[in-house]
């Protein structure tokens, strides 16, 4: 007995679909695995310069200065609590990065 017409293209589709799946999974592992090797590669280091980020944390916000550059850096969130402080707030914690 032969497969009819609709048959035979309901298992194409089923069959393209399962594959389709099968390789989206594959490109997700494969991008979550290239986002934890450039984490691992790039981890506390300056955006700039390359050079290691030295952690400072001031009343509860943890800057990351660079060791080469002095470039200063905030993670997600630590503008907007720095935005709170006050002005004496404010003057103390930008006199941590004074020369």
């Amino acid at each position: 007995m032969r497969p009819s017409e609709r048959e035979a293209e309901y298992f194409a589709r089923v069959e393209f679909e399962n594959k389709k799946k099968i390789e989206e999974e594959k490109h997700k592992r494969l991008a979550e695995e290239e986002k934890k090797k450039r984490k691992e590669l790039h981890f506390m280091m300056c955006p700039k310069c390359g050079m290691e980020l030295i952690e400072i944390d001031y009343k509860e916000i943890k800057i990351d200065k660079c060791s080469e550059c002095d470039g200063v850096w905030l993670d997600a969130g630590e503008m907007e609590q720095a935005a709170k402080m006050d002005k004496t707030g404010l003057d103390k914690l930008f006199s941590v990065f004074r020369k």
